[in-house]
């Protein structure tokens, strides 16, 4: 693709909140990249999806958008239980795709994605945008200078107070367990774990419970799991969404020092060691996929380059939970 165009034209099947200003607009803005067309069922708000964002052409069919002659590639952005029919007939186009996290509800529909992306030789990604944010490639680094020494263990918490919608026992899919079997667990905490395996290696094993605590909705609202990644690092966390209070805080201990960080809230990044002392704010870009879109970019128009973010890295993470939730 690389030598044969000088623009990749995208099309979005899902137009909804996390292309308003997330993804759509770092689709749009990056060189090289241009958004061609979007998709949503209802055609009155994929037009005024593309009016606003001054989007060619808009579809409410997905099989039109996907075999668009305009169109070179596709990003899912659909609610996950759509994702592998969604993702078949785009491998069956033979486009690069981009796929929203997590990748699948599942670890079987999450591989037979990544195989048949993988036969064919057609580039995947998938939206664990955190992975390419300077905020944490600033964590990686301090780690592979081994600013902490050797890491031992990482431990993470995320807690929140149920939301209005959640105390109305309002329909949302998030929620649903036919689309998330642990809520807002499968929605938050596979950005937690992607980004573990990302610092610290593949994980080997991983354990979990969780329940319905609230029972404010189909889903299970409280989880906690310990881990152990392949070169022996332990892990264990623990997400609940019926707390009083917000709390988003990971420790990743070395024999060392320490590394402190927030997966959702801006707070600085605080490196606590013997060999350096430092806090560092990093402000997440406006568009917060941009750096994530313009890898991909990179990795499309040449190929040496590497994508942090792939088939293989997401299919992983779906593993880690699913096991964490006694899947498999």
């Amino acid at each position: 693709m690389s030598q044969q165009k000088n623009i990749i034209n995208w099309g979005i099947i899902g137009c909804g909140n996390v292309t308003e200003i997330k993804s759509g607009p770092a689709f749009k803005n990056t060189e090289g990249f241009n958004l061609e067309a979007v998709m949503r069922r209802d055609a009155e708000k994929a037009e005024d999806y593309a009016k606003r964002h001054t989007v060619k052409k808009f579809h409410t069919d997905a099989d039109e958008l996907i075999n668009d002659s305009d169109i070179d590639a596709i990003y899912i952005a659909t609610p996950p239980d759509t994702h592998h029919y969604y993702a078949l007939k785009v491998a069956k186009a033979g486009k690069p795709c981009c796929i929203e996290k997590p990748i699948t509800p599942n670890y079987h529909e999450a591989l037979e994605i990544y195989e048949v992306f993988n036969k064919a030789n057609i580039p995947l990604f998938v939206a664990y945008y955190r992975r390419s944010l300077p905020r944490f490639l600033k964590i990686k680094e301090w780690l592979d200078d081994k600013l902490i020494g050797e890491v031992r263990h990482i431990t993470a918490h995320l807690s929140k107070p149920a939301s209005k919608v959640d105390v109305a026992k309002s329909y949302n899919w998030r929620t649903d367990a036919n689309i998330a079997t642990a809520g807002y667990f499968d929605d938050l905490a596979s950005h937690s774990l992607d980004l573990f395996t990302f610092f610290l290696g593949n994980i080997k094993e991983a354990y979990g419970v969780s329940i319905n605590q609230q029972n404010l909705y189909t889903a299970n609202d409280a989880v906690s799991s310990c881990w152990l990644h392949e070169n022996g690092i332990t892990g264990s966390g623990t997400w609940n969404f019926g707390c009083n209070d917000h709390v988003d805080d990971v420790v990743i201990y070395g024999n060392k020092g320490t590394i402190e960080f927030s997966i959702f809230h801006e707070n600085p990044v605080v490196l606590k060691s013997s060999l350096k002392n430092e806090s560092i704010f990093i402000e997440n870009p406006k568009h917060i996929q941009t750096p994530h879109v313009e890898n991909m970019r990179d990795y499309l128009f040449d190929n040496s380059k590497v994508h942090p973010s792939t088939g293989a890295t997401a299919l992983h993470t779906s593993w880690v939970m699913d096991k964490i939730l006694g899947k498999i």
